[in-house]
């Protein structure tokens, strides 16, 4: 490799290329997936490196892996690429993927997540490992595979396709994800994501009898809690049936208030709903605009204890009734600080519902790319938070944006090793290098310089 020093308006970006190619992540990915394409001047597997700079470079299109990636040569040296290929030939390689294609690039995922994820070494004999599963619409045209009118988060009459995803929440790291055609819901596709992360993680029964799987409403039907039960998980969950939720909040004797909600309140369900295996069920009743209650009907585990471990609240030697209430309906609610805000990350961070093939298969290829792009930046902001904890408190928006869009110089020597220059004046040019510490070596040197 020659000597390459350019200006990069993304200099702070060539440190995760230097990450990537240290961990030999890619290799996975570039011995395993096979696309049916001839190469001309790049291979598939090198053009989906390229749609993944396009990701990480912020981009919100394929198209944009033009003015993103293209322009800046040292950058994509960083990441082992000696050139990038025109945004057309990728797209083209994204529609020549096939099933089998798209089954190899999972098997990749798999044995990359097992290699680098601290959710696959969690030690279940200390702490409970946490799963969340939700499903998230991707909007997308009428000509689309897969694409149907379906449920969108407040887009009425809207068309696209379903994104099922799994992750481990005390982690941040997507451990599933799949495409669904667009009106399939939670409850037809939650056996199937969670068979995929039992795969993915290789779960023993003893592992799965130490791991929490928490969903919404929507999956939560009998069936789907009686086949988690049935594998020997603990399930945190609401219940689907609403008619049931009504009825059974109907033999609550005492309501509690929630001091973090006023119009919520929560009441133990004396005798619940029989499952396969014991459960404990909260009723709750939140009042609507019109005055009504409106009523659900949350699982928990038998023992409260896991309650309070989820919740991050210490256990009370005799907790009171309110104590318990509280604590389960925290356990559930902190979902929206795993799953739900994951998918906003995603959303707003990596674009993963803006880039939007014909093809099922081209889509389902970008969807993985994406999920590695966000496992990748998972671990790599874990890295730099050992030196700049603040780090942790961004969102993938702004690692985006902000860490990872630092301008600079890049200069890469013959042998390999990257010299990055970043802009002094910039406000994070500084906490950027001391977070990168850990990776600063003979291969890797990070200075601070007027640009």
């Amino acid at each position: 490799m020659s000597k390459c020093t350019r200006f990069s308006a993304k200099a702070s970006l060539a440190a995760v290329g230097h990450f990537l190619r240290q961990s030999g992540i890619w290799e996975v990915v570039a011995e395993q997936v096979q696309i049916p394409q001839k190469t001309l001047v790049h291979t598939p597997q090198e053009k989906l490196l390229d749609c993944l700079i396009g990701i990480l470079a912020g981009g919100r299109g394929v198209v944009e892996i033009n003015q993103r990636v293209r322009p800046s040569p040292a950058l994509q040296r960083a990441f082992g690429r000696t050139g990038c290929a025109e945004q057309s030939t990728i797209s083209q390689t994204l529609s020549c993927c096939t099933p089998e294609s798209v089954a190899q690039m999972r098997q990749a995922l798999a044995d990359i997540l097992r290699a680098h994820s601290l959710a696959y070494r969690h030690n279940y004999a200390t702490s409970w490992q946490v799963i969340d599963v939700d499903l998230m619409g991707m909007p997308a045209g009428r000509q689309g595979e897969g694409v149907e009118k379906g449920h969108f988060s407040e887009q009425k009459h809207r068309r696209g396709r379903q994104l099922g995803r799994v992750l481990a929440s005390g982690y941040d790291e997507l451990v599933y994800d799949g495409l669904y055609p667009g009106k399939i819901q939670l409850e037809k596709n939650l056996v199937e994501l969670m068979q995929g992360c039992e795969g993915v993680l290789e779960l023993t029964l003893e592992q799965r009898r130490r791991t929490v799987v928490r969903i919404d409403g929507g999956g939560g039907t009998d069936y789907n809690l009686n086949w988690l039960l049935e594998r020997g998980y603990q399930v945190v969950a609401k219940v689907k049936n609403w008619q049931r939720s009504v009825k059974l909040c109907r033999s609550v004797t005492t309501w509690q208030a929630d001091p973090a909600d006023p119009k919520r309140e929560l009441g133990w369900i004396p005798t619940g709903q029989a499952y396969v295996r014991p459960t404990r069920q909260i009723g709750l009743r939140h009042r609507q605009a019109d005055g009504t209650w409106l009523y659900r009907v949350l699982v928990l585990p038998v023992e409260p204890g896991v309650w309070f471990e989820l919740a991050g609240l210490p256990q009370p030697a005799h907790p009171g009734d309110l104590e318990l209430l509280l604590a389960g309906m925290r356990a559930y609610d902190l979902r929206g600080g795993g799953v739900e805000t994951s998918n906003k990350n995603s959303q707003a961070g990596l674009g993963v519902t803006k880039r939007n093939k014909r093809a099922f298969a081209a889509q389902e290829m970008l969807v993985l790319l994406a999920q590695l792009a966000y496992n990748l930046l998972s671990w790599f902001r874990r890295v730099l938070s050992a030196h700049w904890p603040r780090i942790d408190r961004y969102s993938m928006l702004r690692l985006v944006r902000d860490w990872l869009s630092i301008e600079g110089c890049l200069q890469i020597e013959e042998g390999g090793s990257l010299w990055i220059v970043l802009n002094r004046d910039h406000p994070l040019a500084q906490p950027f290098r001391i977070a990168c510490t850990p990776l600063l070596g003979d291969d890797l040197s990070i200075i601070l310089g007027e640009i």
